[in-house]
């Protein structure tokens, strides 16, 4: 059903003594969508907490990081289309938003929610309080600094590839010219290798999000958020305390005196339910032989936020302790990705706070997984370094500067990650083995930003650096990991190739036994794709979708109404009875769930595995929507309003209208086509055999009428005007038949008989 959205970001509210209270904008909000059937008489009366499924609370949202192919990847194709695919609450909520006005208007706020839009994901990502640069700056391969003019002058640098902004620059980019177009086809071919890790021994994982499981009933994911207007209304008691939360009828009254803690529970209450179902999503990976997973970093909303944040421990140390359990039990490698924003070589101080702050929260996040030793290693931080900002030189400076300032928790989980804007292997190789570093290799990455100097673009001079890449793994004592995706069909240019093709169709030329990342939207449908395509372990454990049906849900099944027949008038002695009869079909519910399933088994693909959805057709993963068609009320049995029954004679008039033109317009056309002059027609010859079979004719005519000859003409006219295809033969000139206008159709019989 719909819930009402809470408003845009407000100022933040405390329990101190003087508080302000936030205006109410309950009488701008749209009117809820009508109820489904519901219980007739509601028996609960004690308060519950509010769902955390989004299916039922707009107030959580779907972190827009996890639905991406990776935290880098912005494009809207690279994306997850929940609301396409959902069809329901994500519209509902846009909808809203535009008809509920900010609490925060004009002017500019002390609280850091001035700078976070009314959308924020989880702030962990370090750009909470930093305004975006007006200006950017990148940095051609020759290594010198130079401003960014718009992508439509990329000629003028040195490389004829486009050169990309700093992940903090601010704005949209330019769609490429056909300069920057020529160039990219000018460049030579990539040259990749032939080589295919077979058989395969490592093990494949996705990245935050299991689409299958997103959508099953109840949902299961890792990544529930929520805005900060609502932490901020939650702080407030409900309406009503003896009843549970409601969208609509029991809200929170911001009247109220408000306090934090409340407010705190409500955000915590999301990561406690993110945090439980990497459980459910892990034993789902191991039945399907997928023993790698990236957890989301937005699993505990706004916990790294300058002034919203919060530690794990010890509220999340018991159920991230469970998870941890499980991943030990089934041998599955977790890591993280903090995203494009948390960078330790921006010039700017509030950025590097923010990512401090990150890096901690990650760790943290890591640390209460409680792993065995050679897992908890495994479990590593992948990081961007971040912008250019004018100078690599002096950004490598800066990292290593910051890089001092980690804990040693911290810096035993983090490495770093070759990019697609600025930074390539042969930049971040030196700076890892000088400090210690492990790299991550990114195949598509380097194949957009590389050395050329030293490689050409593909995948096989790359596999040369590979003893130094992996030897910053060992030295650790870290089992190493690439991650691999592959661009779109249609990209051309380095911009356009940055975008990640929602799923893969082959295997990077890696070690066999490598932890390989697949970064694509469709998630693990991705690495479903690759076991069908390579015969990979566990690549006969699933099977197709049926489309839209699902039979491992337990779904609310509607119980048909008793019809209670007519009752006659009642004696005095039945009242009693008859009255706890209707009490007891008022107590009965119209809805209930049929526990056909078992929970442990609920969004596990059923006996047959069916998980598995081909490409572009995420719409499997929903039932049909049933479209309800308007019958009309004569059908039905019931009477029509005045206002129908005027409709209906209206229309009906209006056809009868229509009718008569019709009929009027034929018959005008007919008539036109009779009073038409016919040239003579070519007499016939006839043999003089027929001569008396004519006068037999005549004889044996009885009562039947002969026809004139203007009657032949005539039908012969009709018979011309019904098929106006039928050629006409040219006739010969002959003597006209002289016709009286006082002919009459004669009766051989009168005749004889007179």
């Amino acid at each position: 059903m719909a819930k009402r959205k809470s408003s845009a970001l407000a100022q933040g509210a405390d329990s101190s003594p003087g508080l302000i209270h936030m205006p109410s904008f309950d009488h701008l909000l749209p009117h809820p969508a009508k109820r489904r059937a519901s219980h007739r008489k509601h028996t609960q009366t004690l308060p519950g907490p509010a769902s955390t499924n989004p299916d039922v609370n707009s107030e959580v949202l779907d972190g827009p990081e996890a639905l991406r192919a990776s935290p880098d990847a912005e494009e809207k194709d690279e994306t997850l289309d929940v609301d396409n695919i959902e069809g329901g609450i994500a519209t509902r909520i846009k909808d809203e938003e535009n008809t509920v006005p900010p609490l925060v208007t004009g002017g500019q706020s002390e609280s850091s929610l001035s700078d976070i839009s009314d959308i924020e994901p989880p702030p962990s990502k370090g750009l909470q309080n930093a305004k975006p640069k007006k200006s950017s700056k990148a940095v051609s391969e020759t290594g010198k600094s130079q401003k960014v003019a718009p992508i439509a002058q990329a000629k003028k640098f040195e490389t004829k590839e486009p050169q990309f902004l700093d992940p903090e620059a601010d704005g949209e980019e330019e769609e490429a010219d056909e300069e920057e177009i020529q160039a990219a086809l000018s460049r030579p071919p990539p040259v990749n290798s032939d080589y295919l890790p077979l058989p395969w021994k490592g093990r494949l994982g996705y990245a935050c999000l299991c689409t299958y499981l997103r959508f099953s009933n109840p949902p299961v994911f890792s990544s529930r958020t929520c805005r900060i207007a609502s932490i901020l209304e939650n702080r407030h008691p409900l309406k009503n305390p003896e009843e549970p939360p409601h969208a609509t009828k029991n809200r929170p009254d911001r009247d109220q005196p408000a306090d934090v803690a409340r407010g705190q529970a409500f955000v915590e209450s999301l990561g406690i339910a993110n945090a439980k179902d990497i459980v459910k999503m892990l034993r789902w990976n191991h039945r399907y032989g997928i023993k790698f997973l990236r957890l989301s970093s937005e699993m505990f909303p706004f916990a790294s936020h300058e002034e919203y944040g919060y530690k794990l421990a010890p509220f999340a140390s018991e159920v991230l302790a469970e998870a941890g359990k499980v991943a030990a039990e089934l041998g599955h490698r977790l890591t993280t990705h903090p995203g494009q924003f948390t960078q330790l070589g921006s010039p700017r101080k509030s950025v590097i706070d923010n990512a401090l702050r990150d890096l901690e929260f990650h760790s943290e996040l890591l640390s209460l997984l409680k792993l065995p030793a050679q897992q908890d290693r495994d479990a590593v931080m992948i990081l961007h370094l971040g912008g250019v900002f004018g100078d690599k030189e002096a950004t490598l400076d800066r990292f290593r500067e910051n890089y001092k300032r980690l804990s040693p928790e911290i810096k035993k989980r983090l490495v770093l990650e070759n990019d697609d804007v600025s930074w390539s292997v042969h930049d971040l190789l030196p700076l890892c083995e000088e400090l210690n570093i492990p790299m991550v290799l990114d195949f598509h990455h380097n194949n957009i930003i590389f050395d050329p100097e030293h490689i050409r673009e593909g995948t096989k001079d790359i596999m040369d650096l590979y003893p130094r890449i992996i030897a910053t793994w060992t030295r650790k004592n870290i089992t190493p990991k690439m991650h691999y995706s592959e661009p779109t069909p249609a990209a051309i240019t380095g911009r356009q190739r940055r975008k990640h093709n929602p799923r893969v169709a082959t295997l990077p030329p890696c070690p066999p036994d490598m932890d390989l990342m697949i970064e694509a939207k469709d998630k693990e449908q991705a690495v479903f794709e690759l076991m069908r395509i390579f015969k990979l372990p566990g690549f006969d454990t699933f099977n197709d979708m049926l489309p839209h049906v699902r039979k491992d849900d337990n779904k609310p099944v509607k119980i048909p109404k008793k019809k209670t027949p007519k009752k006659k008038k009642p004696k005095k002695e039945d009242d009693d009875a008859l009255e706890a009869a209707e009490e007891a079909l008022d107590a009965e519910e119209e809805e209930f769930v049929q526990a056909v399933v078992p929970e442990d088994e609920v969004g596990m693909g059923g006996l047959e595995g069916r998980v598995y959805w081909p490409p572009g057709m995420e719409d499997w993963l929903r039932p049909v929507k049933k479209v309800v068609k308007k019958r009309d009320p004569a059908e039905r049995g019931k009477p029509l309003t005045p206002a129908q029954k005027r409709k209906a004679a209206a229309e009906a008039a209006e056809s009868a209208v229509k009718l008569e033109a019709d009929v009027n317009e034929d018959a005008e056309v007919d008539a036109a086509v009779i009073a038409t002059p016919t040239p003579a027609k070519k007499a016939k010859v006839v043999p003089k055999s027929g001569a008396k079979k004519s006068a037999a004719v005549k004889r044996n005519a009885g009562s039947v009428q002969t026809p004139s000859t203007s009657d032949d003409e005539a039908s012969e006219i009709a018979l011309l005007s019904e098929d106006e295809s039928v050629p006409v033969a040219k006739k010969s000139r002959a003597a006209p038949v002289r016709q009286s206008a006082r002919a009459k159709k004669i009766s051989y019989v009168e005749e004889d008989a007179d």
